[in-house]
């Protein structure tokens, strides 16, 4: 899936292979508090940024299908926006068929509305996003991924044996220069949105390391499961959408609001002196 593009050949795979503490993947049972925070933020849709009826592609995660991105997409809609799901059933991970059908469905909504496409990919619908992106930046206007592990080793995941075990390709027989290529973000902008507590996939594979101005992190706490329903990613998600074309710029919450997008994991609980970021967000 990956169109070949130069890269830095001094650029190494990320090191950690630790994966979330059991205690992190027994506790993504409080997305249930990211669902119920929803209801506010619905409720104060009216003050956020309005849509300007651009197309946005939502692509959801691991063994998921549209139906667990359907609130999101409502949600993007209701702001002003053409939202789409992906129209390719459950996400069982990469093979050629859905690689074909990814493209053909951004191809069919560029042409369908003469405009470029924003992608939305939550967990491992962001990493297809990415490399979307980055085989035809020419369609879309911009990546925002939802807890995507596009950094990881196989290991630093809690379900790469389930993965294994079900996707077509598994992690063994990726190429190694996919892994080096996905450490690289798309030639459009990028917001990589990610929780310290994200007990699925190692926060460390899940966020942006570049110095380029348009791509950023942001970061949103919660489990990874309701990073979909998250109040933080869709007040975020509505100030990034937003963003016009070829004038992008950075994600700087209201200042009542930044308490909101600090970093409140302790290094304990996180594994968080393994900092790719090299500073606590």
């Amino acid at each position: 899936m990956i169109a070949p593009m130069p890269i830095d050949p001094d650029l190494s795979l990320p090191s950690h292979k630790q994966r979330p503490s059991k205690l992190l993947m027994l506790l993504e049972g409080r997305a249930v508090y990211d669902f119920a925070g929803m209801m506010p933020v619905l409720a104060m849709q009216r003050f956020l940024p309005k849509g300007d009826g651009h197309p946005v592609l939502v692509l959801p995660g691991f063994l998921a299908s549209s139906t667990s991105t359907k609130p999101l997409r409502k949600y993007i809609a209701d702001l002003g926006y053409r939202a789409h799901r992906w129209k390719l059933g459950y996400n069982t991970g990469y093979s050629q068929s859905l690689h074909d059908g990814m493209r053909q469905r951004l191809v069919s909504l560029n042409r369908r509305y003469g405009e470029k496409v924003s992608l939305v990919g939550w967990s491992l619908g962001g990493v297809f996003a990415r490399e979307l992106a980055r085989e035809m930046p020419e369609l879309v206007r911009q990546v925002v991924t939802l807890g995507s592990p596009f950094r990881g080793q196989p290991s630093s995941s809690n379900i790469h044996q389930l993965f294994d075990l079900i996707s077509t390709v598994s992690y063994a027989d990726l190429p190694e220069h996919f892994m080096r290529d996905m450490l690289e973000p798309p030639p459009v902008p990028t917001t990589a949105m990610y929780s310290r507590g994200d007990g699925m996939v190692a926060w460390q594979s899940t966020v942006e390391v570049s110095p380029r101005t348009d791509v950023e992190n942001i970061h949103v706490g919660g489990a990874h499961v309701g990073l979909g329903f998250n109040p933080r990613v869709l007040i975020a998600l509505a100030d990034r959408l937003k963003q016009p074309e070829g004038d992008w710029q950075p994600f700087v919450p209201a200042a009542w609001m930044r308490p909101f997008f600090k970093n409140w994991y302790p290094d304990w609980l996180v594994k968080g002196h393994l900092d790719p970021l090299r500073e606590t967000p």
